[in-house]
């Protein structure tokens, strides 16, 4: 494992390209957060603290900090299809099995490849959201700290995910761009669907039927917290009540398109002509 990952950490960092793209993926939702943390006058009228508004606190801050975080992952797309493209403009995935890697192998770096960054996104937000909680929340009792820290096994299995999806999108169309215009439309079709069957039936069935669905799956990890953080801020409004937890069988769902998108990469390359 080790060997194929250092294999592919070698060609990503010997990119210029994809070493710009990662360090921007890293940095850019911790600069985003460590922002929101701070006062910020806004042109005189006003100071604004979002810290001193309680949405810091634990254990609501896994929450905020792995939803925002999460939507930056574009970025991490693209280094994930530029794997795939260069593999082919470069004619290196051709090299590199005529130098005795396999399919399965090659399919593999990848797959570790995709782990190894999630991993380390996810430790990252992991420190700065435990640092700014323990700077701003009220709260500083182990028990409520360690509360609700599956929203970060929530965010890794998120980024495996779709991380996995642009592989296979990689895969299918060999070119970068195409594979991140796949995406967009496979957000549409998505759409397309919902409206279908909310047309058919009702958006209850619609929404739940949704839910399966690769991208929504995947955005169902972890909710959007903006109610969570109102109903917080305004207790009596009974009607902003919602499911924000994390379930196991969310979890199951993305890790089951997880698989379906490694093995679908697999055979993909398996039965092309190279």
């Amino acid at each position: 494992m080790l060997r194929l990952l250092n294999l592919e950490l070698q060609k990503l960092l010997l990119n210029r390209t994809s070493k710009v793209l990662i360090i921007i993926s890293f940095i850019l939702p911790f600069f985003i957060i460590f922002l929101s943390s701070l006062k910020i006058n806004v042109f005189g009228f006003f100071t604004l603290e979002l810290g001193e508004l309680g949405v810091f606190n634990f254990p609501i801050i896994w929450h905020l900090t792995t939803f925002f975080a999460s939507q930056f992952k574009f970025f991490f797309a693209i280094v994930v299809v530029s794997m795939i493209g260069n593999e082919y403009s470069n004619k290196t995935l051709k090299q590199n099995l005529i130098d005795g890697l396999s399919k399965k192998e090659f399919i593999l770096s990848k797959f570790y490849t995709i782990i190894f960054i999630s991993l380390i996104s996810t430790i990252l937000i992991g420190f700065i959201s435990l640092c700014i909680g323990l700077y701003y929340s009220s709260y500083n009792e182990f028990s409520i700290i360690i509360q609700q820290t599956n929203f970060l096994l929530a965010y890794f299995i998120k980024l495996v995910g779709f991380f996995s999806l642009c592989l296979f999108l990689g895969m299918l169309v060999k070119r970068s761009a195409f594979a991140l215009a796949f995406l967009f439309v496979l957000f549409i079709v998505e759409w397309i669907f919902y409206g279908l069957i909310a047309w058919q039936s009702d958006s209850n069935i619609a929404e739940k039927i949704q839910n399966f669905f690769p991208l929504k799956s995947m955005y169902k990890l972890i909710d959007q917290p903006f109610q969570r953080t109102a109903m917080m801020k305004f207790p009596e409004k009974a009607n902003l009540v919602y499911d924000y937890a994390v379930h196991w069988y969310e979890i199951a769902i993305v890790l089951g398109w997880t698989a379906l998108f490694i093995f679908l990469s697999y055979r993909l390359l398996k039965q092309r002509d190279l």
